[in-house]
């Protein structure tokens, strides 16, 4: 029996190819995704060990400029470190946001990982965390260095002036030095600028002040020892630790980041091995039915239900096998055109070997030969039953209306019981609901699967009478064929079904998010321009008097970030300009005046009034952000504004008491005379200095912006759901192939009686689409149903949700999938057409 079943795979190589193409694809996905992931991995660790390396004792703390709570290491603490018994050295080192603008005046980075740091040299005049290709580190407070890759994308070289922004004006700088490093801002896309260390701690701190320090130990001395020593010294704030715990804490961070990407690729490698099932089982149903006398002929002269079911599974156990060694190859290929592609891509990978683990290899393999055989496990079972009296008469074992009646019945109530929790957690909201949406959803994935034979023949009817019209016979035989085998037919629109239904789910509650992002914009907007700094720190104050200067403006107004608290509760609060916040947002009253502002009252949100049980005229005793206490009195209750906090107070109370060197100005709302236009926004560009680290946006820049998450975030599910639909297409095709076999005879006798070679290949190429469509629309049915669902869970969290159905796209989805039914029956087709028909007739 293994000698035949192993004949049996190479007499079958053409027709299982498909089914190895579906296996490896899928292996390739789950391959490729832990190898990867392993080797990114492995890269961060080494980098992230290596920038410990020497290093005994790290310290860290929360200083900010804008925090006077948060002191810091001062000078005083770091000498008292350098004196201990085992200490080699003590650095002391503060970082912020640094923009370096390109010779047009463009940004370089991508802002949010754009930092600014010191250059703290040792005694022989050099700097252990950087390597300097060319000239040296800055020294004066004129000078900067940069990264080698800022410097190449700026066109830079040693003695260049270059344009650099941290949170004030732009100043200019004489490039000192270019280095290399393995800082993780520089890796991730961003840029890095060393200034001197009594610049940098004037533009971040205040001077003789440090954030963070590096230790190293003297020999003799342990990280441990040195550790113990140097905790006593340090402020309340302030955490040490070695550097080897650093190290390993950040490679814990690397894993648990890695670990959400390598779920996220699994679970589609998953659905992509999902839809293959169908594509293997309907290929071993469609052999073991083409097979079905040379099965019974075995049983005849002797083999066993358990040696016959046995040989089924040892042919899938060869191709799982088979697939598996190619599908990992092609993995380990894409991983490493993944990790080649990020490079191109902007993203800097450190440097490190490709990680191919046991567990990688483990997987891959156990995934393709297992998935095989559970998909053939179903076919080998009815093979094994194969009586061989009955079966030596009769090519086909139809199915009876006992297993039918049962087959449907529990199809039926898996997907009313899918349609109800569907309906259920749509109705409950929330997370919980959304729980309750996605095993819903599993259900009735799974009852459609099952009722899809059922339901081919009434939805195919509906279209006979236009197939018959439109294309004469060839589209009466197509409709005929595509319903005579109602689960081959179903198999094969399932795997297009599964697809769409998640590729449409996702484009309309995208659609519906984007819809309701532009219209949250719109409504809540008054303002031309936001202002604000494209690494998302705090604007200076100097930006705001700058604004309030430049020609064409009519109002501005602040965002600024504060809080106060009352009755034991935290509320944030945002401090406007009174008189102008009104005319750059659309903000409607629910009782009194947003003049009130103007008299150092606040205006609440109307849930915050609600939930507190607050009103227009109440006085509040509160503490604010300095720890002074004092009293608000409620000016006016107004509708939430989704840029802005609950509570809105004037600008001039919230500065009164702010803590920090600095207010936290998050952006700024401007608004000009004649609305947006090119003159106006220079107006704002040149009234900030020609700053590169400020981002102006006006309203179509906001919309693009917010809804640019979601395009990317759908673009991304896209992508990852191609392998699943791509697998979908070759069990198209498989199913074609094997139906042409399979009917041969009967194609040479419809050639024989005058159906030319055209008309039989439009005759197959119609089965096709018929297929694909009855799938697409199974599929982009229950899409638009879960898009609903899954749109009412989040209803409450978004402001303006309606749900938007994107016809547009369905339609597209619809016109795609027969176009991928007429490219699948391409290669059935032809070879159909090209039967000879006496040799046709002849086959059984």
């Amino acid at each position: 029996m293994f000698r035949t079943a192993l004949r049996n795979v190479l007499a079958h190589k053409a027709r299982l190819l498909m089914t190895v193409l579906a296996v490896m694809l899928g292996v390739a996905f789950v391959s490729g995704t832990l190898v990867f992931t392993d080797t990114l991995g492995n890269a961060f660790r080494n980098q992230s060990a290596k920038s410990y390396d020497d290093v005994a004792v790290a310290v860290s703390t929360y200083a900010d400029g804008s925090d006077e709570g948060s002191p810091g290491i001062d000078d005083a603490t770091l000498d008292k470190i350098r004196a201990l018994d085992g200490t080699a050295s003590a650095t002391g080192r503060v970082s912020g946001f640094a923009g370096v603008a390109d010779p047009d005046g463009k940004l370089i980075g991508n802002g949010w990982s754009n930092t600014g740091a010191n250059f703290a040299p040792g005694e022989d005049g050099k700097d252990s965390a950087y390597t300097f290709t060319d000239g040296a580190g800055p020294v004066k407070d004129d000078q900067i260095a940069l990264d080698k890759d800022t410097a190449g994308k700026g066109e830079y070289r040693v003695g260049d002036t270059v344009r650099v922004a941290t949170n004030g004006p732009v100043k200019e700088y004489t490039l000192s030095g270019v280095f290399t490093t393995e800082d993780g801002a520089v890796n991730a896309g961003g840029s890095l600028v060393l200034f001197d260390t009594a610049t940098t701690q004037r533009l971040y701190l205040k001077p003789g002040v440090f954030q963070d320090a590096t230790v190293t130990a003297a020999a003799g001395t342990s990280d441990k020892q040195l550790l113990d020593a140097v905790k006593p010294l340090l402020p309340e704030d302030a955490t040490a630790q070695t550097g080897k715990a650093l190290a390993d804490e950040q490679a814990e961070q690397i894993e648990k980041g890695l670990s959400n990407l390598n779920a996220m690729l699994l679970a589609f490698a998953g659905i992509a091995l999902f839809v293959g099932i169908f594509l293997i089982a309907n290929t071993f149903t469609m052999l073991v039915a083409q097979r079905t006398r040379e099965l019974a002929l075995m049983r005849a002269i002797g083999a066993s239900r358990r040696q016959v079911k046995r040989s089924v599974l040892i042919e899938a156990a060869a191709v799982g096998t088979l697939a598996s060694v190619v599908g990992f190859a092609l993995g380990v290929a894409l991983a490493t055109g993944l990790r080649s592609a990020m490079g191109v891509l902007g993203g800097k990978i450190p440097a490190g070997p490709l990680v191919v683990s046991p567990v990688a290899v483990g997987s891959a393999f156990a995934v393709g030969i297992l998935i095989t055989l559970l998909a053939a496990w179903l076919p080998a079972r009815r093979a094994a039953k194969i009586a061989p009296i009955a079966a030596m008469s009769s090519v086909h074992a139809n199915a009876t209306v006992k297993s039918l009646v049962i087959r449907n019945s529990i199809g039926a109530l898996i997907a009313l019981a899918g349609a109800a929790g569907i309906v259920g957690g749509a109705a409950t909201g929330g997370t919980n609901g959304r729980y309750l949406v996605a095993a819903g959803a599993f259900l009735a994935l799974i009852g459609i699967i099952v009722l899809i034979p059922l339901l081919s023949r009434p939805a195919i009817a509906l279209v006979r009478p236009l197939l018959r019209k439109l294309f004469g016979v060839s589209g009466k035989l197509a409709s005929q064929n595509a319903v005579r085998n109602p689960r081959r037919t179903g198999a094969t629109a399932s795997a297009l079904a599964i697809g769409l239904t998640l590729v449409t789910g996702i484009s309309v509650l995208g659609v519906t998010l984007g819809q309701a992002i532009d219209k949250m914009t719109t409504d809540n907007i008054k303002a031309d321009y936001m202002v604000s700094m494209a690494g998302g720190d705090a604007l200076d104050e100097s930006a705001l008097t700058a604004l309030s200067k430049a020609d064409g403006v009519t109002a501005l107004s602040p965002q600024q970030s504060t809080w106060f608290e009352t009755d034991g509760e935290h509320h944030a609060a945002s401090g406007v300009t009174p008189g102008d916040v009104e005319k750059v947002f659309a903000l409607k009253t629910v009782s009194g005046s947003l003049s009130s502002l103007k008299d150092g009252q606040i205006v609440v949100g109307a849930k915050t009034a609600k939930s507190n049980g607050w009103k227009t005229g109440d006085t509040l005793p509160v503490t604010f952000d300095d720890e002074k206490k004092g009293e608000l009195r409620i000016g006016a209750v107004y509708r939430e504004n989704d840029f802005l906090s609950p509570v809105l107070m004037p600008k001039d109370l919230a500065d009164a008491h702010h803590t920090g060197s600095r207010s936290d100005i998050r952006e700024i709302w401007v608004t000009t005379d004649g609305g947006a236009s090119k003159a106006n926004e220079q107006s704002l560009v040149d009234a900030l200095g020609d700053n590169p680290a400020m981002s102006i946006m006006d309203r179509q820049d906001m919309r693009d912006m917010y809804g640019g998450f979601v395009n990317t975030a759908l673009n991304i599910m896209y992508g990852l759901l191609a392998m699943a639909l791509l697998i979908a297409v070759l069990g198209v095709v498989n199913t074609l192939a094997m139906s042409v076999f399979e009917r041969q005879q009967e194609i040479g006798m419809l050639r024989a009686i005058g159906l030319d070679r055209g008309r039989v290949k439009r005759m197959i190429r119609l089965e096709a689409v018929v297929i694909s469509v009855f799938g697409a629309v199974i599929g982009v049915g229950l899409g638009v149903f879960l898009g609903w669902a899954i749109g009412r869970t989040l209803a409450t969290d978004i402001p303006g949700y309606a749900l938007v159905v994107p016809w547009d796209r369905l339609a597209v989805f619809l016109v795609l999938a027969g176009l991928v039914g007429v490219l699948a029956s391409l290669w059935p087709a032809r070879s159909a057409a090209k039967l000879n028909m006496l040799t046709a007739i002849k086959t059984e």
